[in-house]
Parts: structure tokens; sequence; C-alpha cells
């Protein structure tokens, strides 16, 4: 049941959406939704403003989307916070979206752990500025015991080097006869990525019109259902989440297979 939305804040209210969200909660919904956050740079660009700008807009975003997904029942949110790779990018531009978890964090961890939202990471922390990976660790340490959304950062996260790194301690095991060649499975596989205790998505976002996946989540995405929109990320609404979710709610998830009811056709 969907609980008070107390936090329902554009230009819409809840009550213009309450029949729809009524219809998507009659349905199946996404247990894991994952998020590409693209488009913060453009957004500042068409508004000539400088690109950390963009990035504050949509931290705002994620607070948005956080609580709607929190209350529609989804159980997993991971947001594609840093890459591996976007450590390129410029030292001003890095160091600002550094700070931004410490100003997040800082500013809605309260309420996360009043909605019974659980933080969680997966990423490489040993690049991590100190001050980031503190804020990071007192959010998982302070909402450890929540049951509800599970809020999962891929922050200076790469799907390669998880999965190298996964190969790697594979290895290792099978040497120090904790396993043997003949366990390797999917299964097991999985349990060695930095995901291990979460499903796979089953519904991929990805704001800004790009068609790539940027290398995230590389294995987990196997069979999830992908969905792009043209919007920057500063600009993804609550609408925004509730057609994607409608948009998985209408499709025919086969894994590989078929229905039976094609089979008899």
């Amino acid at each position: 049941m969907l609980k008070k939305m107390r936090f329902w804040k554009s230009s819409r209210t809840i009550a213009d959406d309450k029949d729809r969200i009524s219809l998507i909660l009659e349905n199946p919904l996404p247990q894991h939704i994952a998020i590409i956050m693209d488009g913060n740079g453009r957004w500042a660009k068409k508004r000539a403003l400088p690109r950390i700008a963009g990035h504050h807009e949509g931290m705002k975003v994620v607070k948005k989307i956080t609580k709607l997904a929190s209350h529609l029942g989804i159980k997993t949110l991971t947001l594609y916070a840093f890459s591996t790779e976007n450590w390129k990018r410029p030292k001003q531009e890095v160091d600002f979206l550094m700070k931004l978890p410490e100003e997040f964090l800082g500013t809605f961890l309260p309420e996360l752990n009043e909605e019974n939202v659980k933080v969680c990471m997966m990423g490489y922390r040993d690049q991590l500025p100190s001050s980031t990976i503190k804020a990071v660790e007192n959010a998982i340490e302070t909402t450890k015991e929540n049951t509800g959304l599970t809020l999962n950062f891929a922050l200076n996260y790469g799907s390669r080097a998880e999965i190298l790194d996964a190969i790697k301690d594979i290895s290792k095991d099978i040497k120090k006869g904790k396993i043997v060649e003949q366990d390797i499975n999917e299964e097991l596989f999985s349990n060695y990525l930095m995901s291990k205790e979460h499903q796979d998505p089953d519904l991929l976002i990805r704001t800004s019109g790009e068609l790539r996946l940027s290398n995230f989540m590389l294995w987990q995405l196997a069979y999830t259902e992908l969905w792009f929109t043209d919007v920057l990320w500063p600009d993804f609404s609550e609408g925004h989440l509730l057609e994607a979710v409608e948009a998985f709610q209408s499709r025919s998830r086969r894994f590989g297979g078929i229905h039976n009811e094609e089979i008899r056709k």
C-alpha cells in the first residue's frame, strides 16, 4: 500500500497522480531499479552555468526520486554516482563531486533514517577522499537496521574492474582449496561481485539521451529492462520515474525463453 507521500514536491501534486499510482501498484513492480544519472553538465551548459551547478541540481533530483521509490515500495535503488573513469574530468569538477556525498547525506540522512531507508555503497574506496568515505560510512552505520528501500550508491565503481577482481578472487579461493573449479557457476560468480547483497536490477534508467551502459553493472544487467530518455538528469521528475515503471510493467520478460501462450500459437 502506498504510504502517505509527504515529500511530493513538484509542479504537480500527489493528488494529480493518485489514480496513476494506484494502477501502477496493482501490477508487479521492479524490485531493483538502477539509474545512470546523466546530463548534469549539459543541463548547466544550456543555462550558461558552470558544470558543478548541474551536479548540485542533480543532487536535488536524487532526493525526490529516492523518496518516490521508497513510497512505491521499490526494494533497491542503485544510483551510478561516480565511475572509475570520472577521475579524468577536470580537477575542480572532481573535487566538487567528492564533496557532494557529504552535503547530500549531511542534509538528507535524518529523512532517510525516518523513512526506514538503508544506505549502501559499492565501489573502490581506496581512491576516495577520507571525508567522503566518512560521510558514506556514517550513513551506512546510521541506517544499517532499516528495512525499507535500500539506497545503493555506485561510487568510484567500474564494472570491468569488478568482474576482473571477481575472477582473481575466485582464482585465489581455488588455490586455497575453498572452492574447486566445478563449483563455478553464475550464482557463485555473482557472490564475488560488489552487488552480491542485491538482486540483479529489473529496470535500468538512463537519462540525457545516451544509449550505452558506460561500464555499469555489465554482468548484472544481462536480463534487465532498459529505459532511455532524452531528459537531462536535473530535469528528471517523479512523473518520469512513473513513466519508466509503467514501461517496465507493459513489457513481457522472457529471460531467454517464451511464454506458454506463445508455444500454443
